[in-house]
C-alpha cells in the first residue's frame, strides 16, 4: 500500500473554540482517488486546508509519504508543494485576468523553482495539450475562454509540475451538465495517463461515484462512514449517508 497523504486522528479548533474537525482519519493511496462528501458545514473546507498544508491540526497529524508534515520544514514543504496541487471551485476568481494563460500555468514552475525559460514554455505547452487546449492558448487571457475552458486552464496550472495528488474542491459545481461530464472525464483520464490521484471534495455524490474509488462521508466535522465507493454508496450503513443519497435521484454506482 503506497500511502501519499494521511490524516491520523486530526482535529482542528478555531481560536474562538469552535471544533471544525474531530479526530478525522483516512489515507490517500497512490492510484486510489478519494471522495470527501458532506453537507455545508461538514468540515470539508477545513479538511482541504489541512491536506494542502495551509493549516496545521490542533491535535493529531497530517502525514506526507509516512512522515509528519511540518510547516516549518522548508525542504519537506517544497517537496510537498510539488507533489500536491489543487483546483478550486471557481475558475473565474482563481485565474488572474491580467495575466496570460501561459504565465498563469507557468506560475508553479517559477514559484517552486522547477523550470524557467524554454523548459518552462515546453512544460506549459505539454500541460495545456494534456487538458485539451491548443498550445496557442498560452498567449490568450482568461476572459477569452468559456467557464469549462477556464477550469481546464486551472487544471493545467495544477498539473504542470507533475504532482502526485490533485485536490479538487468542488471543481464542477459551477459548470453546466455537458462541461461537468467533460471535466470529470478529463480528471479520470489524467489519473490513468499521469498516475494522478484525485481527492475530490463535493456535495454531489454522482460526481464522487463517477470518479472516486474510496469515499469518506463527513458530518459535523466527524467521519461517519468511509470505504469503497461502491459499498458506501451502494449499501450505506449510516442514515446520514442514505439521506445524502436520497437527494441524488438514480445515482449510478460503479
Amino acid at each position: 500500500m503506497n500511502v501519499i497523504l494521511e490524516l491520523r486522528n486530526a482535529s482542528y479548533r478555531y481560536r474562538g473554540g469552535t471544533l471544525a474537525l474531530d479526530e478525522v482519519s483516512f489515507a490517500v493511496e497512490h492510484g486510489r482517488s478519494v471522495g470527501l462528501v458532506g453537507e455545508s458545514g461538514a468540515g470539508k473546507s477545513t479538511l482541504i486546508s489541512l491536506l494542502l498544508g495551509l493549516s496545521a491540526p490542533t491535535a493529531g497529524q497530517v502525514l506526507f509519504e509516512s512522515a509528519p508534515l511540518s510547516l516549518r520544514d522548508r525542504a519537506q514543504i517544497r517537496t510537498f508543494r510539488r507533489s500536491v496541487q489543487t483546483v478550486f471551485q471557481d475558475p473565474y476568481s482563481s485565474l488572474d485576468p491580467r495575466q496570460s494563460v501561459g504565465r498563469i500555468v507557468a506560475e508553479p514552475l517559477r514559484s517552486l523553482h522547477v523550470a524557467r525559460g524554454a523548459d518552462a514554455a515546453a512544460r506549459v505547452t505539454e500541460a495545456l495539450t494534456s487538458v485539451g487546449l491548443p498550445p496557442d492558448a498560452a498567449g490568450r487571457y482568461p476572459h477569452e475562454f468559456s467557464g469549462g475552458q477556464r477550469q481546464r486552464v486551472a487544471i493545467a496550472r495544477a498539473i504542470v509540475c507533475h504532482p502526485r495528488v490533485l485536490l479538487a474542491d468542488e471543481p464542477v459545481s459551477g459548470l453546466d451538465m455537458t462541461m461537468r461530464t467533460q471535466i470529470i472525464d478529463l480528471l479520470a483520464e489524467l489519473g490513468e495517463t499521469r498516475g494522478l490521484t484525485v481527492v475530490m471534495v463535493s456535495h454531489d455524490l454522482s460526481v464522487v461515484a463517477a470518479l472516486c474509488r474510496h469515499t469518506v462521508v463527513l458530518r459535523g466535522g466527524r467521519v461517519v462512514e468511509q470505504g469503497d465507493t461502491a459499498a458506501v454508496l451502494g449499501s450505506p450503513r449510516e442514515a446520514y449517508t442514505r439521506c445524502l443519497l436520497d437527494s441524488v435521484p438514480r445515482l449510478p454506482v460503479a
